[in-house]
């Protein structure tokens, strides 16, 4: 067979989407004038951030030695937040592009994602990239990579995405080194990698065919979901969809289903002929969400246009996860898992920007396993149902293992950095190319209370971060409330270490009273915890001059105005209400 089924793999910023770019070009997969950068990061947070967010797969054609060969590609984001698309692409292909940037090396995310084509036996071709670049290291680069994989020099190749330099090599490797797919005969067997959804069309599911054939017409079944349809059309993606008359064994291509019904599709599922079934293929483990967030809409009338964006959102993004709530204050809303920081910014912007949603989002949160004191076992999510009253016995919250990637000058910044976030640091290695690999264990607490910026901050930008998540262990923590007019808010609920509960205390209400507009009263912004005021600011009231189109006269006119606006200004106090800007609850969030 003269298909080669691959993904590129490699840390955020490396050059992935340049060089699937130059792939494009030079196989002729799209016209010069069609061309454009980032040509498969359709959306245009892609583009603006300049990171892929999603699994691009893209069909196309390379000659080499007079035979056409078909070269399916997968294109995988590189933020350690996206490592569930990288390894549901990876189950999909054969081999895999290891793409080292020239100017950096090896990276944290790099080793990450390696570790996880290594265990499912997939063929890695080691390429430096940006070998353009005056600042490109080529020889220490391939020297590093050459001993973290155990080969010759001579196997690896390097390429420029931004000038096309071999590339065309690259694509001979391809089809050299990588195996044809094996095709199963054990039926029609196509494993779902991931779908998208049309409004006209309903859901458009990715599939990796591993035997049988699929055509347009054809009876279909999910194996899992145990639903039939029909396929409205087959084909592959150019990486425009375009129809084919068929799709057979070791292709990737899509099918459309019509279906506009949310959660009968899923990542994994298996699609077979509904009249001659054949058992399902081993899918991917679902993933687990790491941080929780609420999401209400401004206006409570928009709570069933926030719901179907949610529905439609999932239809695309098979990560998200999302349960609907209730708040006193906040109305209803939805309590929403994430993958990280990252993936819940770009969920949130999608939500703004795909559905025209106005949105509050709470201070976002991990899981906490509370053992009351009656013996009673509960999982917690949300820090508004945090117990504050003495009934928890024993609070465990979730681990994680880090590992960073750095040069010696910045260790010990590093090492203060960790410390502050309440990490345990474990074995420290110096790899062959000078760069000290750091373990440690911290809480996920601590990893998304700003860990990765201020990582960067600490190394000038050169240290990376990969991570994994651990077990359950014991926390020492507590609910941080704040009160604004008296009114606790509980988007502003969080739930903080005891060792840094004065701080935090103090740096919400001074962050809140620089953030919080003015009212015609004085606002008073409290924090408390423990049951008690531990900080506290005050901010000032409008003031408005009354008096101030008088001209002459006795004073006492001047005087019945300001005791008029005084009795005001303490009636308004006792009822007042203050209505917080969407953008204070956005700015806290982001700083915190």
């Amino acid at each position: 067979m003269n298909i080669r089924n691959f993904s590129i793999i490699a840390h955020i910023d490396h050059g992935k989407s340049t060089l699937a770019d130059r792939m494009l070009e030079l196989t002729g997969t799209i016209e010069k004038r069609e061309m454009q950068e980032q040509v498969l990061d359709k959306m245009d947070l892609e583009r603006e951030r300049g990171i892929t967010i999603k699994m691009a797969p893209v069909r196309m054609g390379w000659k080499k030695g007079g035979t056409e060969y078909v070269l399916n590609l997968i294109d995988t984001p590189g933020h350690v937040d996206f490592s569930y698309e990288v390894s549901r692409a990876l189950t999909a292909v054969e081999g895999v592009i290891l793409l080292v940037d020239a100017t950096q090396g090896v990276e944290a995310q790099t080793l990450s994602v390696l570790s996880v084509a290594k265990e499912l036996g997939r063929i890695i071709i080691p390429v430096v990239s940006k070998i353009d670049s005056p600042n490109a290291r080529i020889a220490d680069i391939t020297t590093e990579l050459a001993i973290l994989l155990g080969i010759e020099e001579t196997q690896i190749l390097g390429c420029s995405g931004k000038t096309g330099e071999g590339v065309g090599a690259l694509l001979d490797a391809i089809v050299d080194r990588i195996p044809p797919p094996d095709v199963l005969n054990v039926g029609a067997q196509g494993l779902i990698f991931d779908f998208g959804y049309s409004d006209h069309r309903g859901i458009i599911v990715y599939l990796r065919i591993f035997g049988g054939e699929y055509k347009k017409g054809d009876y279909l079944r999910f194996v899992a979901a145990d639903a039939d349809f029909i396929a409205l059309e087959v084909g592959a993606l150019t990486p425009k969809e375009t129809p084919r008359a068929s799709l057979s064994g070791g292709e990737i291509g899509y099918i459309v289903t019509g279906i506009k019904k949310p959660g009968i599709a899923s990542v994994g599922d298996t699609i077979t002929q509904a009249k001659k079934p054949a058992p399902a293929l081993h899918g991917y483990q679902a993933p687990t969400p790491v941080i929780w967030a609420s999401v209400y809409p401004e206006s409570q009338d928009d709570l069933s246009v926030l719901r179907q964006s949610l529905d439609k959102l999932k239809l695309s993004d098979s990560s998200l996860s999302y349960e609907e709530e209730s708040s006193g204050v906040m109305g209803r809303g939805f309590r929403c898992g994430f993958l990280g920081m990252l993936h819940l910014e770009i969920i949130i912007e999608r939500l703004r920007r795909e559905f025209n949603m106005a949105l509050v989002v709470t201070q976002p949160t991990t899981v906490y396993e509370i053992t009351k004191t009656n013996g009673a076992v509960e999982e917690i999510y949300a820090p508004a149902r945090f117990p504050d009253d003495g009934t928890a016995k024993l609070v465990r919250e979730k681990w994680a293992s880090v590992t960073i990637l750095t040069p010696p000058p910045y260790i010990g910044a590093i090492s203060q950095l960790l410390y502050d976030h309440e990490a345990a640091v474990g074995n420290t290695e110096t790899l062959p190319d000078g760069k000290v690999e750091l373990h440690a264990e911290m809480p996920l607490r601590e990893l998304m209370r700003g860990f990765f910026d201020r990582l960067k901050s600490a190394s000038s930008g050169f240290a990376s971060l990969s991570y994994e998540i651990l077990g359950l262990r014991e926390a020492n923590v507590v609910r941080l409330d704040v009160l604004v007019a008296e009114e606790m808010v509980p988007a502003f609920s969080r739930i903080v270490s005891e060792r840094r509960l004065n701080t935090e205390a103090e740096n919400l209400v001074e962050k809140l009273e620089e953030l919080l507009p003015k009212q015609l009263f004085e606002l008073k912004i409290q924090a408390k915890a423990h049951g008690r005021i531990i900080a506290s600011r005050r901010k000032s009231a409008m003031r408005k001059d009354v008096t101030g189109y008088l001209y002459g006269g006795d004073i006492t006119r001047k005087m019945k105005l300001l005791e008029k606006q005084k009795k005001g200004k303490k009636k308004m106090l006792a009822r007042g209400k203050v209505d917080i800007p969407n953008e204070v609850f956005l700015k806290v969030v982001r700083e915190s």
